[in-house]
C-alpha cells in the first residue's frame, strides 16, 4: 500500500470518528432534552395512582385524559388562551415594528456618536430584570397601568436591544449596492425599509418573531406582577393558580397543564424552523 493510499485511510478513518462522535454527542443532548418532555407527557396520560408507583412507570397503562378534561373543567382555558395570544401578538408586533427601524438606522445611517449610541444600548442587555423591576412597576402604576395588559405591550414598542442586535447584523449582510441604486432612483428611506429591507428580511424576522412568541408564551413574572383579575390571566398565570385551587389539583393535572403550554411552541418551531434557523445562523455572519 503506498504512502498517499494510507494518508487517504487515515483521513476517512478521522473522519468517520469525528462524524461518529458528533453523532453521538448530539443523540446524548438530544436524549437529555427529550426525556423530561416524555416524563411529562407520559406523566398527564396515567391515572393518578399510578403516578406515585415504585419504581416509576414510563408507558401508562392504561391511557386516560381524565387529567386534562378534569383540568379543563376547572378553568375557562380557552379565554387564557385569548389573553396570551392578545399580549403575544401585539408584542411581537410592536417588537418587529421598532428593533426593525432602529437596527436599520444603526446600520445604514452615518452619524456622530453612533457606534457609541449602539455600545449603550448593548449595556442595556446587561442589566438582569429584577434591578428594573420596581421603578418600572412605580412608573406603570403611576400611569394607572396596573391592571391591564399595557405594561406587558407597550415597552416592545420601544424596541429590544438583543433584537436590534441581531437585525443590525442581518442587515449588515445584504449588499449596499441595492440601496444605492434606490437612492438614485428616488427611493426614500422608508421606502427603502418597506420594498427591499423587509422582503430581504424574512428569516431574521421569523427567528425573532419566534424568540419573542416563546418568551410572551411562558412570561410568569410580568403578569404575576401587573395582573390582578383572573380574568385577564395568561396561560402561565392560570396553570400557576391551578396548584393552589381550594378543591386541590393533582400532580396529572399539572403535567397536563405543562404539556399544553409547551405544545403551540414546539408546533410554530416545527412549521418555522427553516426560517429560524437560516435568521440564527445570517445574524451571525458579519461583525
Amino acid at each position: 500500500m503506498s504512502t498517499t493510499t494510507k494518508r487517504e485511510t487515515s483521513y476517512r478513518l478521522q473522519q468517520t470518528i469525528a462524524k461518529a462522535l458528533i453523532v453521538v454527542v448530539l443523540t446524548a443532548g438530544a436524549v437529555i432534552v427529550l426525556v423530561p418532555l416524555y416524563w411529562m407527557f407520559s406523566r398527564s396520560l396515567m391515572p393518578l395512582g399510578q403516578y406515585y408507583e415504585i419504581p416509576p412507570v414510563w408507558i401508562p397503562r392504561p391511557l386516560t385524559l381524565e387529567a386534562y378534561t378534569s383540568m379543563w373543567d376547572m378553568y375557562p382555558w380557552p379565554r387564557f388562551v385569548a389573553n396570551t395570544l392578545q399580549i403575544a401578538f401585539l408584542a411581537i408586533l410592536g417588537n418587529l415594528l421598532s428593533s426593525t427601524c432602529v437596527a436599520y438606522g444603526f446600520t445604514y445611517f452615518r452619524a456622530p456618536g453612533r457606534n457609541t449610541l449602539f455600545f449603550v444600548l448593548l449595556s442595556t442587555t446587561m442589566l438582569p430584570g429584577v434591578v428594573t423591576m420596581v421603578p418600572l412597576f412605580v412608573l406603570f402604576r403611576q400611569l394607572k397601568w396596573i391592571d391591564t395588559y399595557l405594561p406587558l405591550i407597550v415597552p416592545a414598542w420601544f424596541g429590544s436591544a438583543f433584537h436590534i442586535f441581531l437585525l443590525r447584523q442581518f442587515f449588515q449582510t445584504l449588499p449596499p449596492d441595492l440601496f444605492e441604486a434606490a437612492r438614485i432612483d428616488g427611493c426614500s428611506e422608508f421606502g427603502i425599509l418597506a420594498r427591499i429591507v423587509l422582503p430581504l428580511s424574512g428569516p431574521a424576522l421569523a427567528a425573532i418573531s419566534i424568540l419573542q412568541f416563546q418568551w410572551r408564551w411562558n412570561e410568569f413574572m410580568g403578569p404575576l406582577i401587573y395582573l390582578n383579575s383572573f380574568k385577564k390571566y395568561p396561560v402561565s398565570l392560570a396553570l400557576y393558580t391551578l396548584r393552589g385551587e381550594p378543591q386541590g389539583s393533582t400532580p396529572t393535572q399539572l403535567m397536563a397543564g405543562g404539556t399544553l403550554m409547551t405544545i403551540p411552541v414546539l408546533i410554530l418551531f416545527v412549521i418555522f424552523q427553516r426560517y429560524f434557523i437560516q435568521g440564527v445562523q445570517f445574524t451571525g455572519i458579519k461583525g
